[in-house]
């Protein structure tokens, strides 16, 4: 480098007429410095490094030789390694250089990124003037859009048919709940009585509806293993399913956790005018849990084997991808209050028909303070009964279509005003065309 150049640093060197003067004292290394555009390095007598300004950009010094120039040998110092220079940009000052060095690839080397009209923001553009015409043609284009959407959206909400009803109450003696339900020997069969007020059109979804049970918390959704899950050679695999991994002999439970141990297991038979209606149980999981998330070679093994029953037991000779009721439970809830589908009918039912409910209320809400209930639906273009879907489009559709015909009022005949002209601006107005 030019720093190490003898012939730089020799005290003896001569200056020319128009350099700045040799430092005085013990000898120093002169030094070359140039600037980004400068064609030619110029000397710098400046002891202890270099120094260029250039139109107000801050003073840029290199260190000292890594040797002493007072000794006449110029042994090298033991010196650390200096870091490595930052990169070179435009305007920038260019340290000291040999001038073998400063050849024509030297000075066009940087490390400038390469040109994009992208990452430089330069792709074509543009933009709407937010004249009072484009904001109230915005309103009005958003409100024409919403209102149908809401309107149909309510329609289809209004036509379906839901009938809900919560048996919890009703199916124990409210004198002691939590000792009815956990005694094994009692009977829990439970007989509820529903008229159907509109005709239903099949197919008819039977949901159960549980309330005040919080699927969503940590510790409950982190207890399961998937890979066991969906792996045959994985069902060692439960170090995360605690308290539910392991039996008392460290056999493994299939399915673990403490999802699967407190899946819902009540039971309903339905019949309509006392004739008995098939519920058809197939195909009320999502497709895609069946066949990605659970396997078809993992059947259930040690599940619900201990002295403490969680909820509904599971058929060891079904594999896991065929036990819909297991992988429709296992789809935590995001809510609190959440539906769960049981089933379907496949058959209209009248208006007016008496449906008959035989209910197994074996499942324990009553230690937590939940809740539970029977759905039968029918369904739409927008799934189940929601109201709120139809509600909200419909608000923000007549809040637009309110805007657009205020500002049409306020802007055109209350106060009505010219658009902003650059002309009229003070320091324009000293022209020829705008005298003052």
């Amino acid at each position: 480098m030019g720093l190490n150049h003898p012939e730089w640093a020799s005290s003896s060197r001569p200056t020319s007429g128009t350099g700045p003067a040799k430092p005085t004292g013990p000898p120093c290394t002169t030094c070359y410095v140039c600037c980004v555009g400068e064609t030619e390095p110029k000397p710098s007598p400046h002891r202890c490094g270099c120094a260029c300004v250039r139109r107000g950009f801050s003073l840029s010094r290199r260190r000292s030789p890594p040797f002493s120039t007072a000794h006449p040998d110029r042994t090298p110092r033991t010196t650390r390694a200096s870091p490595p220079p930052p990169p070179r940009r435009e305007g920038d000052v260019v340290a000291a250089m040999d001038p073998l060095e400063l050849d024509g690839d030297s000075q066009k080397s940087n490390n400038k990124p390469k040109y994009s009209k992208f990452t430089q923001q330069e792709l074509p553009a543009c933009k709407p003037l937010l004249t009072p015409g484009i904001v109230v043609a915005a309103f009005l284009l958003i409100g024409i859009i919403f209102v149908p959407i809401g309107l149909a959206s309510l329609s289809a909400s209004q036509e379906i048919v839901e009938l809900v009803d919560r048996y919890d109450t009703n199916c124990v003696p409210m004198s002691d709940k939590v000792g009815f339900i956990q005694n094994t020997k009692t009977d829990k069969t439970c007989t509820r009585t529903l008229t159907v007020p509109k005709h239903m059109k099949s197919p008819i979804q039977i949901y159960y509806q549980i309330g005040d049970f919080y699927q969503n918390h940590r510790r409950y959704v982190k207890s399961r293993s998937d890979k066991q899950l969906r792996y045959k050679n994985a069902v060692h695999l439960t170090k995360d399913c605690d308290p539910e991994g392991n039996t008392v002999d460290g056999a493994p439970i299939v399915p673990c956790g403490l999802i699967a141990w407190s899946m819902f297991n009540d039971t309903y038979k339905i019949s309509v005018n006392k004739k008995a209606i098939e519920v058809n149980k197939k195909d009320i999981a999502w497709k895609s849990d069946k066949t990605s998330k659970f396997g078809s070679d993992i059947y259930p093994s040690n599940f619900q084997k201990g002295s403490l029953i969680g909820g509904a037991k599971l058929n060891e000779s079904i594999p896991l991808s065929e036990q819909e009721d297991l992988i429709v439970w296992m789809r935590t809830a995001a809510l609190p209050t959440f539906r769960k589908l049981y089933g379907r009918i496949e058959t209209d039912i009248m208006a007016n028909d008496q449906v008959t409910v035989i209910i197994q209320n074996n499942y324990n809400t009553y230690s937590f303070g939940g809740s539970k209930a029977l759905v039968l639906s029918t369904t739409s273009w927008i799934g189940g009964k929601n109201n709120f879907i139809g509600v909200a489009y419909l608000t923000i559709g007549v809040l637009c279509i309110f805007l657009a015909v205020g500002f049409v009022v306020l802007l055109y005949m209350v106060k009505p005003r010219t658009l902003g002209d650059p002309s009229y601006l003070s320091w324009n107005r000293d022209t020829p065309d705008h005298p003052n």
